[in-house]
C-alpha cells in the first residue's frame, strides 16, 4: 500500500447564484451557494489546514447479530467487504474494527485504541476478521459510542466511521439511539449501509444524517466489497474536517432555512450554533476534492424601489489546528435590490428553481411511499406521479429509473402513473434510501 507523504493546502471557493431583484415590498431572498474544495483531498493525499499531514482515523462497525447468518452469504460478504476496506487504508491511517450485536466488541486491535495502517497491521486485521461469527441482537447506539471512544484515543484531524447493519435496532430504544447520535454528532462522520431488506430505512438514513455521512442499500451481499472499497477511498480523500458554513445577517433579516441540496438534500436549519452577533455556524463535515451546493433563504425588511442591501454573508470556516479562533476559508455575498422592473423582479434564478424542485422531489417520494405503506393508493399515486414529473423535468435519470420500479409511468411530463401491483421490497427500499440524492444543475 502506497505511503502518501506529500500534502497540499486545500483551497475553498464560494460562488453565489441568485436573482437579487425584488419588487417593491418584496422580502424573500433565495440563493444557491456552491462550495468547492480543491487540492487537499483525493488529488494529493492527506493535508491538514495548516499544510501538514492530516492524521486520519477510521472505525468500521460490522453487524454480527444472529440475523447475519440468514443467509450465510451476508456474514461472509461482510467479512470480505471489511477486508477490502482494510486493504484500501493508506499507510499511517489509524483504524479499528468493531463487531456489533446487542453490545459492541473490539475486534482489532483490541487494546482500547487504534492501530496504525501498514502491511503488518492490515494483515493482522484481516486475520482477526476471519474469526467473526454471527450471534446476538442489535443495539447500534453502543457501536457508535465505542467508535467514538476509539477515535478519541488518538490526536486525529479526520475522524470517520463506516457502519453496516442488516436488521432493525431492536435491543435499545429509539431514545437510546438518539442519545448516542447526539453524543457523537460533531465528533466523527459516519457512512451507514443496510444489507439485505430486513433493516429500517429511516434508522439507517437517520444515522447518516445525524453524523453527516452517506446512506445506501446493498440489497445483494455480493456488492458489499465494492461498496466498502468505494466508501473507504472516499474517506481517504478527506483533507479538512469540521468545516462550517457561517451565515451572518444584518439587523432585521430573518433566516428561513439553510439546506444542503447537492449531492443530496439535507436540512441544516436546526443544527445552527451561534457564532457571535447575528452569525451562526451550520456543520458540513469533512471535505476532500469536491463541490457541494447549499440553498440559503432569508427574509429581509421591506424597502423602497432603488434601495439595496446586503442580505447575508456566507463564509466557510475551519478550526485552527493551533487552537485559536476558527479561520475563514472563503466567502460570498447574498444581495437584495428593489426594482420596479417587473421582468427583473419576477425572474427565477435557474439554480434556485432547479434545487427547489429537487427538494420537493425528495419530499414527495417519501410522502408517496408512506401513503403506499398505509394503503392510501390515491395519495400514493398522486405523490409518486408528481415525483415522476419532477424527476423528468430536472433530468434526474437515476431517480426516474428507481421510480419506474414502483409505478408504471403513463406520461412523465404530466406525472400520470399507475401503482404497480407487485413491487420488490429491495426496489422500494432503494427508492426510499436514495430519495434525497440530487443531480447538479447545468450551468
Amino acid at each position: 500500500m502506497a505511503n502518501f507523504s506529500k500534502s497540499t493546502v486545500p483551497q475553498f471557493s464560494v460562488d453565489v447564484y441568485q436573482n437579487e431583484f425584488l419588487p417593491e415590498g418584496g422580502r424573500d431572498v433565495s440563493a444557491i451557494v456552491t462550495v468547492t474544495s480543491t487540492g487537499g483531498g483525493t488529488g494529493g493525499g492527506f493535508a491538514g489546514f495548516a499544510g501538514g499531514p492530516a492524521a486520519a482515523g477510521v472505525v468500521i462497525m460490522v453487524d454480527c447479530s444472529g440475523s447475519m447468518d440468514y443467509p450465510a452469504t451476508k456474514m461472509r460478504g461482510a467479512r470480505e467487504a471489511t477486508a477490502a476496506a482494510v486493504d484500501t487504508l493508506r499507510d499511517g491511517t489509524h483504524f479499528a474494527l468493531v463487531a456489533g450485536t446487542h453490545v459492541a466488541k473490539e475486534v482489532y486491535p483490541g487494546n482500547g485504541g487504534l492501530a496504525v495502517a501498514d502491511a503488518r497491521t492490515r494483515a493482522d486485521a484481516k486475520e482477526a476478521l476471519r474469526r467473526l461469527s454471527a450471534g446476538g441482537g442489535t443495539a447500534i447506539g453502543t457501536w457508535l459510542r465505542l467508535a467514538d471512544r476509539l477515535l478519541s484515543s488518538a490526536e486525529l484531524t479526520i475522524r470517520h466511521g463506516i457502519l453496516l447493519t442488516d436488521g432493525r435496532n431492536e435491543h435499545e430504544s429509539p431514545e437510546e439511539l438518539r442519545a448516542a447520535l447526539d453524543a457523537c454528532a460533531g465528533r466523527f462522520t459516519c457512512d451507514a449501509r443496510g444489507v439485505g431488506t430486513d433493516w429500517e430505512v429511516k434508522e439507517v438514513t437517520g444515522i447518516a444524517s445525524a453524523l453527516l455521512g452517506t446512506a445506501d442499500i446493498v440489497a445483494d451481499p455480493a456488492g458489499l466489497a465494492s461498496d466498502f472499497t468505494t466508501m473507504m477511498e472516499h474517506a481517504m480523500g478527506k483533507g479538512v474536517a469540521d468545516v462550517a458554513l457561517r451565515l451572518w445577517t444584518p439587523v432585521g433579516v430573518e433566516i428561513m432555512f439553510v439546506k444542503q441540496v447537492a449531492p443530496s438534500v439535507e436540512d441544516l436549519t436546526g443544527r445552527r450554533t451561534e457564532a457571535g452577533p447575528r452569525a451562526g455556524d451550520y456543520p458540513t463535515g469533512s471535505w476532500g476534492d469536491e463541490s457541494r451546493d447549499y440553498h440559503v433563504s432569508v427574509r429581509v425588511p421591506q424597502a423602497a424601489v432603488g434601495q439595496e442591501m446586503l442580505a447575508a454573508r456566507v463564509s466557510l470556516i475551519a478550526p485552527d489546528p493551533a487552537g485559536g479562533d476558527p479561520r475563514p476559508l472563503s466567502q460570498g455575498l447574498v444581495r437584495a435590490v428593489w426594482t420596479d422592473d417587473l421582468a427583473m423582479s419576477t425572474s427565477i434564478n435557474p439554480q434556485v428553481a432547479h434545487y427547489t424542485g429537487q427538494a420537493e422531489l425528495a419530499d414527495v417520494i417519501q410522502q408517496g411511499l408512506d401513503a403506499r405503506k398505509s394503503g392510501d393508493r390515491d395519495g400514493a399515486t398522486a405523490k409518486l406521479g408528481r415525483a415522476v414529473q419532477l424527476a423528468a423535468a430536472s433530468g434526474n435519470a437515476d431517480t426516474a429509473k428507481l421510480l419506474s420500479k414502483v409505478v408504471d409511468v403513463v406520461d412523465a411530463a404530466t406525472g400520470t402513473v399507475r401503482l404497480k401491483a407487485k413491487v420488490a421490497e429491495a426496489d422500494e427500499m432503494t427508492l426510499e434510501t436514495r430519495s434525497t440524492k440530487t443531480v447538479r444543475v447545468k450551468r
